[in-house]
């Protein structure tokens, strides 16, 4: 299906239903590369190529140039169970926001990686980002300068470091272009990178669950901590009582993923060979160390939803500059 899609292929004109904020919808292939995340932070650019798809919604009809949001998806993919992205993609269209719902998986054979976290490195979806970014800049539709980012869980920590300014040096957008803001739902922040306060001046938002026990809000509380310090645009919103994924209905009643995997104990950082160190044992992080669990509960939060919802519609209402 990829192979067939182009850069302009139209799939629907979508006015009727729950999409009737949609005046149209495009498949776009996107070309990728595949990295180790020790090759992505050691600067090199030549990974395994591989073709990705976005879905593009653009809510409005005519030639106006439109303010967009790239989507990332968690561990369970863009359609997985939980995932929020439709739901996410019709929130921002009913403000005049095109999205650009990245599937990161599908084109690298991948369904899930909820059970077995080792089948795509971490910073790979960074990447992933970034060529979105360069699609989106070439179209008719879109404002490049307008474009945020915003992820969930695995896709949450993708949108938080494609702030980086060295991963923006490694495998960033053409002509310089940035992220117009990140915005990161409970990502993982158990990883301190090189240079990583040295970030881009666009605002960045994460949004978390003081209760999430698949990625904990501590270190996230941390990282704002040392990004503050730097003097830069970052803030945490944190929700009493939420758990990981506090926006999916689907989960109103908990559930625990058994046999999901977490780092929620584990202290991880950069080492000077560009290998994940895990701090206890200072030997190369694997997903055998005796810090990883399993077990992590996923719990919907109406209240924090709401609030989320509401805040993220008036922060890209500021940052775009929407008319009210």
């Amino acid at each position: 299906m990829i192979r067939l899609a182009t850069a302009t292929t139209i799939l629907a004109a979508m006015i009727l239903g729950a999409n009737a904020q949609v005046a149209r919808l495009e498949l776009h292939p996107v070309l990728s590369v595949t990295l180790k995340d020790s090759d992505f932070l050691g600067g090199r650019k030549d990974g395994q190529q591989v073709t990705i798809a976005g879905e593009l919604r653009i809510p409005k009809a005519g030639n106006e140039k439109l303010s967009a949001v790239v989507l990332l998806h968690g561990s369970g993919g863009v359609g997985g169970t939980g995932s929020m992205i439709d739901e996410w993609s019709r929130e921002l269209n009913q403000l005049g926001i095109a999205t650009f719902a990245l599937d990161s998986f599908a084109g690298r054979g991948i369904v899930s990686t909820v059970l077995d976290q080792t089948q795509l490195g971490r910073l790979n979806m960074v990447g992933d980002a970034y060529r979105a970014l360069d699609v989106l800049a070439k179209h008719s539709r879109i404002d490049a300068n307008r474009v945020a980012v915003m992820g969930f869980s695995r896709g949450g920590q993708a949108a938080l470091y494609s702030a980086m300014n060295r991963l923006y040096g490694t495998l960033g957008p053409a002509n310089n272009l940035q992220f117009a803001a990140h915005i990161a739902f409970y990502p993982d922040c158990m990883t301190s990178y090189r240079a990583d306060t040295e970030v881009s001046d666009k605002p960045i938002r994460i949004l978390h669950g003081a209760a999430d026990d698949y990625n904990p809000v501590a270190p996230c509380h941390a990282y704002v901590e040392r990004l503050t310090k730097a003097h830069k645009d970052i803030k945490l919103i944190e929700y009493l009582d939420a758990h990981h994924v506090f926006d999916a209905p689907i989960f109103r009643t908990p559930l625990t993923v058994t046999a999901a995997t977490t780092t929620r104990r584990c202290q991880l950082a950069e080492g000077d060979d560009n290998q994940i160190v895990n701090r206890e044992t200072q030997k190369p992080f694997t997903f055998g160390d005796t810090c990883v669990e399993k077990g992590p509960t996923l719990a919907y939060n109406e209240t924090a939803s709401n609030q989320a919802r509401v805040f993220v519609r008036d922060f890209l209402t500021q940052a775009f500059q929407l008319k009210q």
